[in-house]
Parts: C-alpha cells; sequence; structure tokens
C-alpha cells in the first residue's frame, strides 16, 4: 500500500467562460469539480494505474464533504481525518478565447492542536501497513512549519520509504530529517539552496539530508540526482 498526505486538502473547482474580462459579469459555460490537492492527485494516478493508494490529511464541513463524496467512487482509500473547520477551495478560471487559467487559492481551515494530534495516531496506525509515504502540498493554518520533519521522522522509524513534494520553510524543515526522495520545482529549489543552476541546487539538497532529488524544470524536463549519478530528462 501506498500512503499519500495532503494537509491542505482542497475541492478543485474549474468554471470556462468565452473570455475572461477584469471588471466585467461572465456567464459560466461550464463547471467542474474534484477532490484535489498534491497527495490526492498522486492517489487518483495511483489508483488508476492499478496500485493500492491510501489518502490521509484533513477534510471539513460542507466542502469536505463533496469532496469525499467526489473521492468515494475512486480507487484511492479514504482515512481522511475531519477537522471543524471548512476543506478549501481552489478556483481555476479557464479563458476559452486564449487558452490562459486564472488561479484562486484559499488558505484552508485552521487546525487545532487535538485535530493534529488526531491525525498523527492515524497516520502512525497507516505507516505501519505502507510500502511507501507520500507527503504532498502545503500546510494549513494552525499547522507547525516543522510538521513534515515530524511525519517524516515517523516513517523512517517505521523503516518505510518516504517522499516529500513541499516548498518553503516545511521544505527546508523536511529536508534536514532525511527524506528518501525530494521533488521541488526549479523555483522552490533555487529558494531553498539560493542556486539558480539546477544541478548544483539538487545536489546542495541532498548534502542537507534528501536522498535523492527530482526536479521539475518546467518546459527543460527532469532532473534526477541520486547516489547513483544523474539523469536529466527533456521532451522532445
Amino acid at each position: 500500500m501506498i500512503l499519500t498526505v495532503t494537509l491542505n486538502t482542497a475541492l478543485d473547482v474549474t468554471y470556462t467562460v468565452d473570455a475572461l474580462v477584469p471588471h466585467g459579469s461572465h456567464r459560466v459555460g461550464e463547471v467542474t469539480e474534484r477532490p484535489g490537492g498534491k497527495g490526492l492527485n498522486v492517489a487518483r494516478v495511483l489508483g488508476a494505474l492499478g496500485h493500492d493508494a491510501v489518502v490521509t490529511g484533513f477534510v471539513g464541513g460542507a466542502t469536505g464533504d463533496v469532496l469525499r463524496g467526489l473521492l468515494a467512487p475512486l480507487p484511492p482509500r479514504d482515512a481522511l481525518v475531519e477537522v471543524a473547520g471548512n476543506t478549501r477551495r481552489t478556483l481555476a478560471i479557464t479563458d476559452r478565447s486564449t487558452g490562459d487559467t486564472t488561479q484562486l487559492n484559499e488558505p484552508g481551515p485552521q487546525v487545532s492542536p487535538a485535530e493534529w494530534a488526531t491525525f498523527l495516531r492515524t497516520y502512525e496506525e497507516l505507516v505501519a501497513g505502507a510500502d511507501a509515504v507520500a507527503l504532498c502540498g502545503s500546510l494549513p493554518p494552525g499547522i507547525h512549519v516543522g510538521a513534515y520533519a515530524e511525519l517524516i521522522r515517523i516513517a523512517r522509524t517505521a523503516a518505510v520509504p518516504v517522499l516529500l513534494d513541499t516548498s518553503g520553510e516545511p521544505l527546508r524543515r523536511g529536508i534536514a530529517a532525511r527524506p528518501d526522495l525530494v521533488k521541488p520545482n526549479a523555483e522552490e529549489l533555487a529558494r531553498l539552496t539560493g542556486s539558480r543552476d539546477p544541478l548544483r541546487a539538487a545536489g546542495d539538497a541532498r548534502r542537507r539530508g534528501a536522498h535523492a532529488v527530482v526536479a521539475s524544470l518546467g518546459p527543460e524536463g527532469v532532473l534526477a540526482l541520486t547516489p547513483d549519478g544523474v539523469w536529466r530528462a527533456a521532451p522532445p
């Protein structure tokens, strides 16, 4: 089983309009909703590929009910933890005339210390039966910036490989806890290390504690740096 953790789950809502005009009124041509957040996205792909995946993290309120309803028929198993607050929404507005998308992201619900403690108990139980763990995305309000480092240490104590995909201070502290793999993008890697050279920055990230680094470089492809060597893949 692969466990994916999305502490800041979201209901992804997409509006499609003929043309997005500032200060104007728009008729929405199409509305789509799906369960979102990086870890849920990972779990959906794993499930589609036939892997056994479990999702955990926080969910709450009416928006959380909608998210769980959309998640129910999908392959990943739901082990989300209820909170008093309302799950956030991310709103994407797609302009048909240009193909551009405008993204609006809510911050997420406030998570209390008691809710965090409940999640930790759930996480420890799930990790005990996991073959790998993926820790993904931003932190909701109320969660300390060392949360991912704490979750990495729990996984390492259980001898379960752990991947980290986040940014900023949670990434910096998480790397220090020695995850097996980190997956930053080029900008996140540059902010972490101060270097705009992806290979040099990936090497710095490994020295800080990451066993392996796979960095997405946008149109330039992907860079992987492991103890066995360096690989770079670029689109044709």
